[in-house]
């Protein structure tokens, strides 16, 4: 049966046995395929968002008001953004230039300099596998190991990931995992959290229900949350399941394609990463870096015009900007590469901001290097998904040839 036979089957049942609710046998079975995939003994929770899947690893680490939480400054702001809902701090570490992920030696130097400056160990550590990247696991664990602190593995864009074949999110106490529209494979949207044992699978599925004790009745004894994954949503991931090695696949090849595409290329690099990450990644985003002195027609015009929305065309937006610079943004050429794949009718998105150079994070701790902010200027996100054929992968490197003014 083919993956959307499966999806409407999964989907069909819950609907004929009434179970559209945030439990049923979809969630079940779901979370079991998660659970065999991932392997190592771990249980696995699904949930309604990566995000909620991070909040509840955080919760389980005891982190609270005032806590610190290193977070790899380099990521999307649902890494970070868990650490304010429990009232903590969150303490950005910048990336090493192999992978983009966490530097293990800034993160060791930065937990050396909280424990001096407060007299407290940081509560966890949140590293990334950013688009996809395997980060340097062996290295970032001897650091939390040596200092006793909980490691969350937020592997929401690593799905399928590697690091030497074991998959990502079963190296720390808790992985993350995200099932939004434009990930891996989809619910439409939502998350699971990859528990180390059972106990740790038993308290997350009390928080993820509003902590409901065992009466006949309502009795909450913790505050708790409704996150718990649909039984329709699951039934959509059920059916994605079946197609995760090939969307892997997929992604893998168009990556190789564009990393041979761009070596002929002066002036673009693609990020490839080093043995043992590309030997795993899953490729959820292909990413290339500009060079800053590459020219791309009509740079001069770049940031002249108003932009209007937010990025991805994140629905609810009404906020409009006052100003068309910021003090961090990617250089022109990389803004007029991204103006002119769009007027080709090709979406390109520039990396992820730094979050410690995000507006609502100011004034937080951060440890840093320079990496992170330097990738931002210079790097563009290319179309990776599996419905871009080798054929639009050549369109899109023909684009991007066309527009460099050389």
């Amino acid at each position: 049966m083919s993956e959307e036979g499966l999806e409407q089957k999964y989907v069909q049942q819950a609907f004929d046995t009434n179970w559209v609710v945030p439990l049923g046998p979809n969630v079940d079975g779901f979370e079991q395929d998660l659970k065999d995939f991932v392997g190592q003994d771990r249980e696995v929770v699904a949930l309604s968002s990566g995000t909620a899947a991070v909040h509840l690893a955080l919760l389980q680490c005891g982190v609270g008001p005032g806590d610190e939480v290193l977070v790899q400054s380099f990521t999307f702001c649902a890494s970070s953004h868990p650490v304010k809902y429990l009232g903590a701090i969150p303490v950005f570490v910048d990336s090493e230039p192999d992978t983009w992920n966490m530097d293990p030696s800034l993160l060791e130097s930065a937990i050396l300099d909280r424990i001096r400056r407060t007299g407290k160990t940081p509560k966890a550590i949140v590293v990334v596998a950013l688009y996809g990247m395997p980060y340097k696991v062996d290295e970032i664990k001897a650091v939390a190991d040596k200092f006793g602190i909980p490691l969350i593995e937020d592997v929401a864009e690593g799905l399928g990931s590697r690091y030497h074949g074991r998959v990502l999110g079963t190296f720390g106490k808790f992985g993350v995992l995200s099932f939004n529209g434009n990930k891996m494979i989809t619910t439409s949207g939502g998350g699971a959290l990859v528990c180390e044992d059972r106990e740790a699978w038993k308290e997350t599925m009390m928080y993820a229900t509003q902590y409901r004790e065992s009466y006949p009745y309502y009795q909450h004894e913790k505050i708790g949350y409704n996150y718990r994954m649909s039984n329709i949503c699951a039934g959509i991931g059920r059916g994605q399941m079946s197609v995760l090695e090939h969307h892997i696949a997929h992604h893998r090849m168009l990556a190789a394609y564009y990393d041979q595409a761009f070596r002929a290329v002066d002036g673009i690099s693609y990020h490839k990463g080093p043995d043992f990450a590309s030997e795993g990644s899953n490729y959820w985003l292909s990413t290339i870096t500009l060079d800053p002195l590459l020219k791309v027609k009509g740079q001069e015009k770049a940031y002249s015009r108003m932009v209007s929305g937010a990025v991805g065309g994140a629905a609810g937006v009404v906020h409009s900007n006052t100003q068309l610079r910021s003090d961090c943004e990617p250089n022109t050429n990389v803004e007029a590469l991204r103006c002119a794949l769009d007027e080709s009718g090709i979406e390109s998105r520039p990396v992820w901001k730094p979050m410690h150079k995000q507006p609502v994070y100011a004034g937080a701790p951060s440890y840093l290097n320079g990496l992170s902010e330097e990738i931002f200027r210079r790097g563009l996100c290319l179309p990776s998904g599996p419905m871009v054929s080798l054929e639009d992968a050549a369109r899109i490197v023909d684009t991007i040839k066309s527009v460099l003014d050389i």
